[in-house]
């Protein structure tokens, strides 16, 4: 897998009762969260599959992987 670090966002939903994943990276108008799970643990494993497919996905089609957005401690 590329050594590429993308933000893993997992938010906990009231309304969903999951937790839902959120890839900032990859979002689009129509599409913010990506993955879900009943635990944190299954949001996380879950997360991690989906990049790796969504990275592969890119690479097949010859697209361009979106950059990192890269946070700054002050």
């Amino acid at each position: 897998m590329t050594s590429l670090k993308y933000r893993v966002n997992i938010l906990w939903s009231e309304e969903d009762d999951a937790y839902l994943v959120e890839l900032p990276e990859f979002a689009t108008e129509t599409q913010r969260y990506f993955t879900h799970g009943d635990t944190y643990e299954e949001a996380l494993s879950n997360a991690q599959e989906v990049l790796e497919l969504l990275i592969e996905s890119y690479q097949a089609e010859d697209r361009a992987l979106p950059q990192p957005q890269i946070l700054q401690a002050a």
